[in-house]
């Protein structure tokens, strides 16, 4: 698959999903999952069972963080970052794609290629992405801060009116107009508090615009 304009890298010789992930947990232990891959026919991503909630109980007066969460988002509002979409392609049963903005994002390892995301535990659109097994980074360019914002808000049909195609190696949405997207399958998934660690093995990358400035959130705003 090509598009005008794009320049992009398989990082696996067969531009399929190649990885077949199994999940599994022990209480609030990071969860680990077992990556196998053929050297013959790459088998389709499995879906990776999503983390359970972590059991809730009272916490004592003296438990408490030293950091009040509103100042705690204030201060590190002051660390820029870029934004993106985090996409994966409809799972068996599903009527449709899922996706959310994600500013949490980083890359992790160059061999192996590996990124990282991060994800509220109660995040919806998080089971999901785990069911396909497979996701797509779309890194938003300058210019797209109304589509994040759509990408933002839960309850709606977040793709309604926005171009994508399938991305060559995990198909999943690959959105029209991103500076960059990174394929990658599910590599493992720890927890980190209230939030998830996703990390993701890179099987394919490429840009779209990669002179263009990219979007950045910075105290609660995008500059």
């Amino acid at each position: 698959m090509s598009r005008q304009g794009t320049r992009y890298l398989f990082l696996s010789d067969d531009p399929s999903p190649s990885m077949d992930c199994v999940m599994g947990h022990a209480g609030a232990a990071a969860a680990a999952v077992r990556y196998l891959r053929s050297s013959g026919s790459a088998p389709a991503a499995q879906p990776v069972e999503a983390l359970p909630r972590p059991e809730l109980r009272c916490v004592a007066d003296d438990e408490r963080a030293p950091v009040e969460h509103g100042e705690f988002r204030r201060v590190l509002g002051h660390f820029a970052t870029g934004v993106t979409v985090i996409t994966a392609p409809a799972a068996v049963g599903e009527a449709g794609p899922a996706g959310f903005a994600c500013q949490s994002f980083s890359a992790l390892s160059l061999d192996p290629p590996l990124v990282v995301f991060m994800v509220g535990r109660t995040s919806t659109t998080w089971p999901r992405i785990a069911r396909a097994g497979v996701f797509c980074v779309n890194v938003l360019g300058a210019h797209q801060g109304e589509l994040c914002r759509g990408f933002a808000i839960s309850g709606t049909d977040k793709f309604a009116g926005v171009p994508y195609d399938a991305s060559p190696v995990s198909g999943s949405p690959r959105l029209t107009g991103a500076a960059a997207w990174i394929d990658c399958t599910i590599h493992a998934v720890h927890t980190g508090g209230d939030h998830l660690i996703v990390v993701g093995r890179v099987e394919g990358l490429g840009t779209e615009a990669p002179d263009e400035a990219p979007l950045l959130f910075h105290r609660g705003r995008f500059v």
